[in-house]
C-alpha cells in the first residue's frame, strides 16, 4: 500500500527500528539494521561509522532506502527513499547529539557521549525523502 511522505516522517518520529539499503559498486544492495530519526526539516537521520560500507556505500551513490517498522517487527511497517547525505565530524557533532535526543532523550553525561562520538569516529547520514512507500495497511 502506497504513503504519503507525511506519514512516513509520522511513523519513524514514533518508531526507530529500520533496515537501511544502499548499493554496493557492484550494483548489489549491502542492507544493514539500524536506528532512525526524522530530523525536524524532515530528513530521516541514522548515526553510522566513517569505516562502514553504508557510508562509503552513500558517499558514492548518494541514494539510500530504509525500512522502518514497529519494536514487534511484525505489525506496520513503512518504507523509504532519496538522495542521501554523510555528515562528519567535527560538523556533525552537534548534529548526533540531536539524533541521540530525538531516538533516546537526555544522555546522562553528554561529554561521555561526545567522547564516544569522537573516539568511534561516528558520522551522520542523512536522507531526503524523495519517495514513500510501499508500506503495511494501518
Amino acid at each position: 500500500m502506497a504513503q504519503s511522505v507525511d506519514h512516513v516522517r509520522l511513523f519513524i518520529r514514533s518508531h526507530h527500528r529500520g533496515v537501511l539499503a544502499t548499493l554496493r559498486r557492484d550494483g548489489r544492495p549491502q542492507i544493514s539494521p539500524v536506528l532512525v530519526g526524522c530530523d525536524d526539516d524532515g530528513t530521516l537521520i541514522i548515526s553510522t561509522r566513517e569505516r562502514a560500507l553504508k557510508t562509503a556505500n552513500i558517499r558514492r551513490t548518494g541514494w539510500a532506502s530504509v525500512c522502518v517498522f514497529e519494536d514487534a517487527f511484525v505489525g506496520q511497517w513503512v518504507q523509504a527513499e532519496g538522495a542521501a547525505t554523510v555528515e562528519s565530524l567535527p560538523e556533525a557533532m552537534d548534529n548526533l547529539v540531536r539524533y541521540y535526543r530525538l531516538l533516546a532523550g537526555e544522555h546522562p553525561n553528554w561529554n561521555e557521549y561526545r567522547d564516544a562520538m569522537q573516539r568511534e569516529r561516528r558520522v551522520l547520514l542523512r536522507i531526503r525523502v524523495d519517495r514513500a512507500g510501499p508500506a503495511s495497511a494501518t
